[in-house]
């Protein structure tokens, strides 16, 4: 039967003592009492059943077992010390998780990130890409931007406005609004039947279905027809001249964006401040 590996304090001690040859410069070191080393030594030659120093009266040498111990010892803390550096430092960098939809990413986040970089540099930004509220749990986000219905996202969740359904298109498509292919999202509440029922606009069946707003935008971008989207995904290709209103009315959304906050920090409060001036007021309702 293998012996069990011997504790990592006495590998410590043995590798400074080695460097300094003398346990006392070793426990100054270290942090431990002379005695300290000088037993945990004796321990780990008991344990290995070899000696690794000549004990002399005004220092250490290292044996023939403890010089070829020495490099073995010196490289596996080497490799410890260096995947624990980043948890080490005095000052780690400051870091926010953010959990989104990728067309929440894409559409709002992005579109205005150089501006919260600009002014906070130190800050670390990582995104999770969710979508639906059952998916949140397990991203441990400091930030989550929520979508769904107010039932779904749960308490401590702020709804982020507007929240409409408008019908957009890029300014190259010519023709009329009901003569033009419609792109809907599935998996929603809302689609272009609800939304004919609530604002008059008669409709005729989409051709193109996709699995997200910030895809249905870019499709109508690109040209392929009339997208029916969220006004707060839909803003910033607005403002830029991406897409514009295929039609001039607008419909409530059954389902919509929520802000959540999991972490409160000075970097979290600063991106959380910033994200909401971002989004105040945007696109029409």
């Amino acid at each position: 039967m293998s012996k069990t590996l011997p504790p990592l304090t006495w590998f410590r001690s043995f590798e400074a003592a080695a460097r300094r040859l003398s346990s006392t410069a070793a426990a100054d070191e270290i942090g431990l009492t002379q005695s300290a080393v000088s037993q945990q030594i004796r321990s780990l030659e008991a344990r290995l059943g070899v000696a690794l120093f000549h004990r002399h009266a005004r220092g250490l040498s290292l044996t023939d077992e403890g010089r070829k111990l020495l490099p073995q010892v010196e490289a596996a803390l080497g490799i410890l010390q260096a995947a624990a550096s980043p948890y080490l430092t005095e000052k780690r960098a400051s870091h926010v998780t953010i959990a989104a939809s990728i067309s929440v990413i894409e559409w709002v986040i992005s579109p205005a990130l150089p501006d919260f970089q600009s002014h906070h540099p130190e800050t670390s930004l990582r995104f999770v890409s969710t979508i639906w509220p059952d998916e949140y749990a397990a991203s441990r986000a400091d930030v989550e931007i929520r979508f769904g219905s107010t039932k779904q996202v749960g308490k401590g969740a702020t709804p982020l406005m507007p929240n409409q359904l408008i019908a957009v298109k890029s300014p190259g498509l010519s023709g009329d609004f009901h003569d033009l292919p419609l792109i809907e999202s599935v998996g929603t509440s809302d689609n272009w039947v609800s939304w004919s029922d609530a604002t008059g606009h008669p409709v005729h069946p989409p051709s193109l279905f996709v699995d997200s707003y910030g895809l249905a935008l870019q499709l109508a971008t690109t040209g392929n027809g009339v997208a029916l989207v969220n006004a707060l995904v839909a803003d910033h290709a607005l403002r830029t001249g991406q897409v514009e209103l295929a039609a001039d009315t607008s419909a409530p959304a059954s389902e919509g964006y929520f802000l959540a906050i999991q972490r409160s920090s000075p970097e979290v409060d600063a991106f959380v401040a910033w994200f909401s001036r971002t989004t105040h007021g945007a696109a029409p309702e």
